[in-house]
């Protein structure tokens, strides 16, 4: 058994025995944060905390490792709710036709885009995409990040879609961080299926979803319901299907236009809706009448020059809001959620304690994860974050581009 006793701890974050499930408007500013305090870990499982003055006798000292947190942080360790870690390549030469002058829809249109990472993910191998797949997962974690949904998308095909969640299957295996996956095979429309919408949905409902349930490859299922991609009929039709599988719905809508799809989506039960970089007033009313969280990846706004979503609007409104990464070769080549952070305060106009709250408890429950992540209490087996000796928790987003990271707790 491996134990160990952090003692003076500066802020120990997110801690208690009653935090709530979600946070939503208002309460989004509530963190508690115990100062000058301890924490005991036995095999990573939080068995006592406290304040310094009451830590003697929780534990027994026999084979006890004692970390010395002075000046330092612990925070409960991120929630990445919407990923698509498995790729095959980088699009760098992508980037530079954006500095050209080419939008994300253009660059699409002539090959580029999500067609792109399909092709050459078709080319590579189930091992070659897994040990690729690895290596980001390590940096993640190396980043403060201790849970990842990832999403297919980049096969477009019945074999490439089942090896890309043939190997996140192989990664929940392999790690010790809580891992979820997706179903995107409605990311986008093979070139073969350009004008012929009905096959590639019947080639989705009838040959990969029964595959998927059958060797129990995905917890949820997307679709990229935007225009000049899947419409808000298609996206439902979709969704239907994978929900006879028991297939939670969480989707990409409203990156470029209000098209419906989140009411839409809602009324089928959507876990969580994302993106929402263009954002109706119908869109606000049905949230506010939902369990669906809204959730916005300011990487993809910072990297493609386009809105971002109004975080402000939403916790007006009373609405919880949570924060992902949206980590992809195309959009957004960023994993690090604490630069997400910092985009969240800088460009969101979200106070530090806001946007900590979107990346943590609300990001769990959009992960389907809420008793076990993104808090510390009695019992929490959530990867602990032990930050660098900083002045301030505020200072953790305000140094942008700095990793504070002294020790992941997995």
């Amino acid at each position: 058994m491996q134990k160990i006793l952090i003692k003076n701890i500066k802020g120990l974050v997110q801690v208690g025995e009653n935090i709530p499930m979600i946070r939503k408007g208002k309460a989004m500013q509530e963190l508690p944060i115990l100062e000058n305090a301890f924490l005991a870990l036995e095999d990573n499982e939080v068995i006592a905390y406290g304040l310094m003055e009451d830590w003697e006798g929780i534990t027994d000292w026999r084979d006890l490792e004692v970390v010395d947190a002075e000046g330092r942080y612990v925070l409960p360790a991120f929630c990445d709710s919407h990923t698509h870690t498995v790729f095959a390549k980088t699009r760098e030469e992508e980037f530079v036709d954006k500095i050209h002058g080419l939008s994300y829809e253009e660059i699409a249109a002539k090959g580029g885009g999500i067609l792109n990472s399909a092709r050459k993910l078709a080319e590579m191998s189930e091992d070659e995409l897994l040990e690729l797949a690895q290596i980001r997962i390590n940096k993640m974690i190396a980043c403060g990040t201790g849970a990842i949904e990832i999403k297919s998308g980049y096969g477009l095909s019945v074999d490439a879609e089942l090896k890309m969640l043939r190997v996140i299957k192989r990664l929940k295996a392999n790690n010790s961080i809580a891992i979820k996956a997706t179903f995107l095979g409605a990311h986008a429309f093979p070139l073969e299926y350009k004008e012929n919408h009905r096959g590639y949905i019947d080639l989705i409902i009838n040959e990969m979803l029964p595959i998927i349930a059958k060797e129990k490859l995905a917890d949820y299922i997307d679709v990229f319901c935007e225009r000049n991609y899947f419409s808000v009929e298609e996206m439902s039709e979709i969704l239907e299907a994978g929900k006879k599988y028991s297939l939670i719905p969480k989707v990409h809508v409203n990156q470029f236009s209000v098209m419906g799809a989140v009411s839409k989506a809602i009324e089928l039960g959507a876990l969580s809706v994302d993106h929402l970089e263009e954002l109706g007033e119908e869109d606000i009313l049905a949230l506010q009448n939902s369990n669906c969280i809204p959730t916005i990846l300011p990487g993809c706004s910072h990297f493609l020059g386009i809105p971002f979503g109004d975080a402000r609007r939403m916790i007006n409104a009373d609405l919880p809001v949570a924060l992902a990464s949206d980590f992809n070769p195309g959009s957004t080549p960023n994993y690090n959620l604490f630069t997400i952070w910092s985009l969240a305060c800088i460009k969101l106009k979200m106070t530090p304690e806001e946007a900590f709250n979107a990346l943590t408890i609300n990001a769990a429950f959009a992960m389907g994860l809420s008793e076990t992540h993104g808090k510390i209490c009695i019992g929490s087996k959530s990867p602990l974050i032990l930050t660098k000796e900083i002045p301030s928790l505020a200072y953790l987003p305000y140094s942008f581009g700095e990793l504070n990271v002294e020790r992941i707790f997995v």
